[in-house]
């Protein structure tokens, strides 16, 4: 990176350096694993000479071991799978509530801690851009950033509607209700993708944010909301007190989502060609949690299922994640797998 006329072009630098520093941490992690494994084999070779006790103190921290290295190769094995563009980027996960009222808007307020649960299970942190309450319980919608390594590789999985079967908490009658939510995601793209907004495509509205509750966090119209005309696309943030760095995060995840129309625009025109076919919108079913009269979550891309729906709820849905990673990322739900009731 030193070679003479390297920073000419400030673009193919940079792009450069970002692709370095993502070999770097695939060589990193391949090379803390190749360090670990041989110290294990070095201690097995060991414990074999002296002939110790399988139940030794120094047998059993060797087991330890073992299944803490079976945990960092599968993690490699799905880094493996991180290919995208823009999978090693920060990730803007949306949670919308569907029709339904207070049902919907008190499952999107689950969803929203099942996501902040996991983030913080990987080390990830978060920031709330926007949140809008419902109107007597729960959330309507609100938008996360989850910053780390790979967040949206990893958080794409979970674009799609969810949904969720229950004996609801607000039917005095105690009647099973169905509700749905759809949760959106798309990558903190990086400066050097260029989107181009035109002034007369766009719409900025201002208001007063307020936090979950109804809490203000100003009293200020310092809340910014921009639409992109052209496409109907809506970024808002309400994080800061400043409006002019609401507006700027605004753009940001306005040029994203705009970015990910777009590319979400070849891939059906690929599936014309391919012949993959799925439902878009609410019909596009990605999972399903059932709570009432039994209790399982399954996945309607891979078929992966889990009777533990609090570890889930609580934020533990790697094993969603991984295996849809393992499945070649499908992004519509697979006919033969059977929505449970």
């Amino acid at each position: 990176m030193a070679a003479e006329g390297f920073w000419n072009d400030q673009k193919a630098a940079q792009e450069i350096i970002s692709e370095s520093n993502k070999l770097k941490r695939v060589v990193n992690g391949l090379t803390e694993f190749k360090a670990k494994f041989e110290d294990s084999k070095a201690m097995e070779e060991l414990l074999e000479e002296e002939g110790v006790d399988e139940n030794s103190e120094e047998a059993v921290e060797l087991q330890q071991s073992a299944e803490l290295l079976k945990v960092a190769l599968d993690e490699l094995e799905i880094q493996s799978y991180l290919k995208g563009p823009h999978d090693h980027c920060n990730a803007i996960l949306s949670v919308n509530a569907g029709a339904g009222g207070t049902e919907s808007c008190d499952w999107a307020d689950m969803l929203f801690r099942m996501y902040t649960r996991w983030a913080e299970r990987r080390e990830f942190k978060t920031e709330i851009i926007d949140i809008l309450p419902g109107e007597e319980a729960g959330l309507s919608k609100v938008t996360l950033r989850i910053e780390g390594t790979n967040a949206y590789g990893y958080a794409n999985a979970e674009r799609g509607v969810h949904r969720l079967v229950r004996i609801s908490p607000f039917d005095s009658n105690a009647r099973r209700h169905t509700s749905f939510c759809a949760v959106d995601v798309v990558a903190e793209i990086e400066d050097d993708i260029e989107i181009e907004i035109e002034d007369k495509d766009l719409r900025e509205d201002t208001y007063r944010a307020s936090g979950k509750g109804g809490q203000h966090v100003n009293k200020t119209d310092s809340a910014v909301r921009l639409t992109h005309i052209t496409t109907g696309i809506v970024a808002a943030c309400q994080t800061e007190r400043s409006q002019h760095k609401n507006r700027a995060t605004a753009m940001k995840m306005l040029k994203a989502r705009i970015y990910e129309k777009r590319e979400d625009e070849k891939r059906s025109e690929l599936e014309k060609v391919y012949g993959e076919k799925g439902e878009i919108g609410w019909g596009n079913q990605i999972r399903s949690y059932v709570f009432q009269p039994y209790q399982m979550v399954k996945d309607l891309r891979t078929g992966v299922d889990t009777g533990n729906v609090q570890g889930v709820m609580d934020g533990d849905i790697d094993k969603f994640i991984n295996a849809w990673l393992r499945a070649g990322s499908p992004r519509h739900r697979n006919k033969d797998i059977q929505i449970e009731d």
